[in-house]
């Protein structure tokens, strides 16, 4: 414990968390360049920028697959590491799939505190543990930037798979948890969090998608679903958009945000991965005519979350019946926004603010 209180992790990073990720312009530009695979099997590639690749292995069964790491976001070595294996796991529940195994991914400095590396891994196993996700080994490396998290294997059937791109004009969208991850962990890298905003956001990030993921399973009419993480919801919602060809429109005012993210933006914990997201998306977000939105209210739309919610588009004659049933299980799911047209050019907006 001692140990915890002189060491602050986020010090020791530049930027934490998803944050800390490529930038999502600098990604695709690499990524469109690379040559498309010609497997029959390869069901869900990197192509339309999903949560998690789908490979299908038999007729019924298809191995979902995913990695995710990164550096520190929160102080305490336990907690970091219970985030950074709770946002792993999400991929794979956006895809609709069942976790089973995980390989942890260690960066750490060769001078570094061999008991923080524990704890980390000691976090990261009891989230592993809750999904039923066996972890069965890991690859270390040294690194004076500390970084942390997991590959992970899960399996599904084919024909249940939930990718970001089939969203359907006249779909509800429907986000299971608040956003301000980003702005919030970078206020405390700065000195500037409140404790009851640190604990709010630890709580969104360490809650497995599990719940909700299954829930979605259930119904027929979730056409679309993915996880909004370091790209942010306008990010995650342009690729969905794109992916789909259609436009959706996000109601502001309706976005459910963490205790204390307005406020961390007022105090200018702005985190590089939202400015990055900015420039990447907002040449596809237009707001409507006649709206007014709060310009911190705005920056938020682009803060880049660490272990967010499912953005799910869903028939809307299902939407409200899929609401209670989150509600039930202790999910707070909001209806945030709708589809409301296909793309007719490249050029038209994907997103619409409102």
């Amino acid at each position: 414990m001692a140990t915890e209180q002189v060491i602050r992790l986020t010090q020791q990073v530049k930027a934490g968390g998803c944050a800390s990720k490529l930038p999502p312009g600098s990604l695709r530009a690499v990524l469109s360049k690379l040559p498309v695979q010609d497997d029959p099997n390869l069901l869900v590639g990197f192509e339309t920028s999903d949560d998690a690749g789908i490979y299908q292995i038999a007729p019924n069964l298809a191995l979902v697959q995913t990695v995710d790491f990164f550096t520190p976001l929160v102080d305490d070595p336990f907690t970091f590491g219970q985030i950074a294996a709770t946002n792993a796991l999400s991929d794979v529940y956006a895809m609709g799939g069942r976790p089973l195994s995980a390989l942890a991914l260690v960066c750490f400095p060769q001078s570094g505190d061999l008991s923080i590396l524990e704890l980390i891994m000691r976090g990261g196993l009891a989230k592993m543990s809750d999904a039923a996700c066996t972890v069965v080994g890991g690859h270390s490396v040294r690194d004076e930037e500390m970084k942390f998290g997991y590959a992970v294997t899960g399996v599904i059937d084919p024909a249940h798979v939930k990718t970001n791109a089939r969203a359907i004009t006249g779909d509800a969208l429907i986000l299971t948890k608040r956003i301000g991850t980003g702005v919030i962990t970078t206020a405390l890298k700065q000195g500037k969090a409140e404790q009851l905003w640190v604990d709010a956001a630890v709580k969104s990030m360490t809650t497995l998608n599990r719940t909700a993921a299954e829930i979605a399973a259930k119904f027929v009419g979730v056409h679309a679903m993915t996880d909004i993480t370091g790209f942010g919801l306008m990010g995650h919602g342009r690729e969905m958009a794109v992916g789909s060809g259609v436009t959706l429109e996000i109601e502001t005012a309706r976005v459910p945000l963490l205790e204390g993210a307005l406020e961390a933006v007022r105090a200018g914990a702005i985190p590089g991965g939202l400015i990055s997201n900015r420039e990447f998306a907002e040449c596809m977000v237009q707001d409507q005519p006649g709206a007014e939105i709060e310009e911190n209210v705005r920056k938020l739309m682009f803060d880049p979350q660490t272990s967010g919610g499912l953005l799910i588009s869903v028939v809307d004659d299902e939407a409200s019946t899929l609401l209670d049933a989150l509600r039930v299980a202790g999910v707070a799911g909001v209806q945030i926004g709708r589809v409301i047209e296909q793309l007719q050019e490249r050029g038209n907006p994907s997103i619409i603010l409102k």
